[in-house]
């Protein structure tokens, strides 16, 4: 069974940073594709990020290319999301998702960024 829990999520001024991070279980983690999706108050899923099984080959959505950071430790089935500059705009809740935007994902952790 798919087992993804988020964490690091908090409020954090306009330019502060954060590092968000993923526990994963219950699947082949070194051969997953995972991504970062968010969703602001009042809008749609949006992808974030994503990064192939062997960390090799990683995407940025232009909202957060050079801002962003994905990256993963497979022997700990770890992924993670390390934020810099970070923006108002960048405000809502992360998850991390399985193989696409769209694939299982967990609870998510929230972000805050604001005065």
């Amino acid at each position: 069974q798919v087992q993804l829990v988020e964490s690091g999520g908090d409020l954090v001024q306009p330019g502060g940073s954060l590092r968000l991070s993923c526990a994963a279980s219950g699947f082949s983690f070194s051969n997953s594709a995972m991504n970062w999706v968010r969703q602001a108050p009042g809008k749609e899923l949006e992808w974030v990020a994503g990064i192939t099984g062997d960390g090799g080959s990683v995407k940025y959505a232009d909202s957060v290319r050079g801002r962003f950071t994905i990256y993963r430790d497979n022997a700990e089935k770890m992924l993670y999301l390390r934020m810099f500059r970070l923006q108002r705009s960048d405000t809502g809740v992360y998850y991390c998702s399985k193989d696409t935007a769209q694939g299982a994902r967990g609870q998510g952790t929230q972000v805050t960024v604001s005065l």
